[in-house]
């Protein structure tokens, strides 16, 4: 059963179709500043080459709020503002920005970006981020994806003497913890959220 997003029910209450499609425009332009600016949240770790960022709970509760496509969308515009050289990606002293940063070894982490929203946007369309334990399950799915793109991507292409069990060690191990407390947190968001705008309605799984 498809249920109206968070997003949708906040900008189609009385307001016109035009007025409409540039809220949802907004948001979609907010969701993508968001992800910049959680990118500049980030701490390098010595052993890793992998940065711990803000930014997978910002891609989780984007596409949550926007759904699946506009949740993707939102992602693929920070790629391509990161693409064309603005200073979006995380700072880095090795690092660059501009679409080399997509072959390097956190690349498969940002090109799994808009792949997470997605996820989590069709799984709030579903009414899973109406209750906390399914808001979980969706974030989860979400993070699932970020991680399998950011390891593989890490472990065969950026650098393959790693391996996937390497990739595995440096890249999902040292922040699977603090990442599973930020999911919590963003699955807590949205049912909060949804009490707030006033929503009621709570149709069931399919």
């Amino acid at each position: 059963m498809h249920s109206p997003t968070l997003l949708a029910t906040v900008t189609t209450r009385g307001e016109s179709i035009a007025i409409g499609r540039m809220q949802r425009a907004a948001a979609v332009a907010f969701v993508t500043a968001l992800t910049a600016a959680a990118a500049q949240v980030s701490f390098p770790l010595p052993f890793t080459p992998v940065p711990f960022t803000l930014q997978p709970m910002i891609v989780l509760l984007g596409g949550a709020v926007l759904g699946a496509p506009l949740g993707m969308a939102s992602q693929v515009a920070y790629l391509a503002l990161g693409i064309v050289g603005l200073p979006v990606f995380a700072a880095s002293p090795v690092l660059p920005q501009g679409a080399a940063r997509l072959l390097g070894p956190t690349g498969g982490y940002l090109m799994s970006y808009p792949l997470a929203a997605f996820v989590a946007g069709w799984l709030a369309e579903r009414g899973f981020d109406r209750r906390y334990p399914t808001a979980v399950l969706a974030m989860a799915a979400g993070l699932a994806a970020i991680f399998a793109g950011g390891v593989l991507w890490l472990g065969l292409f950026a650098q393959p003497a790693l391996g996937v069990s390497g990739a595995v060690a440096s890249g999902l191990a040292p922040f699977i913890v603090i990442d599973v407390l930020k999911l919590f947190v963003a699955a807590a968001a949205m049912p909060a959220l949804w009490r707030l705008v006033g929503s009621g309605a709570r149709p069931p799984l399919s």
